[in-house]
């Protein structure tokens, strides 16, 4: 049976989550502050939307502070706590990843992540874009259990990282979720889905606007 394609829409606001459920969104991941690429959300914003929408798959953003992904044993006890929530608070999955200071993956504390989220799926999110390795990074995660890659193929864009995506989903073959980030719209969806051979694709359907735009869903999700 042939797999269908989805179309993650990175939302955060409430009225970011409204539009992209109005356009058709099954699924979400919710952070606040996107000015900064996103930060963990407040725990209000997560009750009302999984309130106003129950049957909407939400994924959580985990991530405490902007800048690097090399987290000081404060912040690690932190993000594992807000995980804890996360699963308490009935999230659908975990968006969250950290960094040793060489650009690797930090394995013992991905370890402690996967263990908090009792076994919801786990998305390595974009700090994937600045480690060292990839393919390596690929086949760790792999190993760990990961239940997804968030990347652009660590370039700017998910349409400048074809190459290395490409590479990465060809690598995955099937065991874990690849899935493109980073300037996704209407315009270049199919291009890079087909150029990658990804099954999933994430991005904020502003399209210009401060909030996510129900109609560039639509036009997304019409893609698919």
């Amino acid at each position: 049976m042939l797999r269908r394609k989805i179309f993650e829409v990175c939302t955060g606001s409430l009225q970011s989550v409204i539009n992209a459920v109005e356009g058709g969104a099954g699924r979400i991941e919710l952070c606040e502050s996107l000015n900064v690429d996103g930060l963990t959300p407040s725990w209000n914003l997560f009750r009302k939307v999984r309130a106003q929408f129950p049957h909407l798959i939400v994924h959580i953003l985990i991530r405490p502070r902007k800048g690097d992904f090399i987290y000081t044993e404060k912040e690690k006890v932190a993000i594992l706590k807000d995980i804890c929530k996360a699963v308490e608070y009935r999230a659908d999955g975990i968006v969250s990843g950290a960094l040793l200071p060489d650009g690797s993956i930090d394995i013992p504390f991905l370890r402690e992540m996967l263990s908090a989220s009792q076994g919801i799926p786990f998305t390595f999110h974009r700090a994937f874009d600045v480690c060292n390795n990839p393919l390596q990074a690929l086949t760790e995660l792999k190993a760990e259990g990961v239940s997804r890659i968030l990347t652009s193929g660590q370039q700017p864009t998910a349409a400048a990282g074809i190459p290395l995506l490409k590479k990465l989903v060809e690598k995955a073959d099937g065991q874990l979720i690849i899935m493109p980030g980073g300037g996704v719209s209407s315009e270049n969806v199919s291009t890079i889905l087909k150029a990658t051979g990804a099954m999933e694709i994430h991005g904020s359907a502003k399209k210009g606007e401060k909030e996510t735009s129900a109609d560039e869903v639509r036009l997304i999700l019409k893609q698919l």
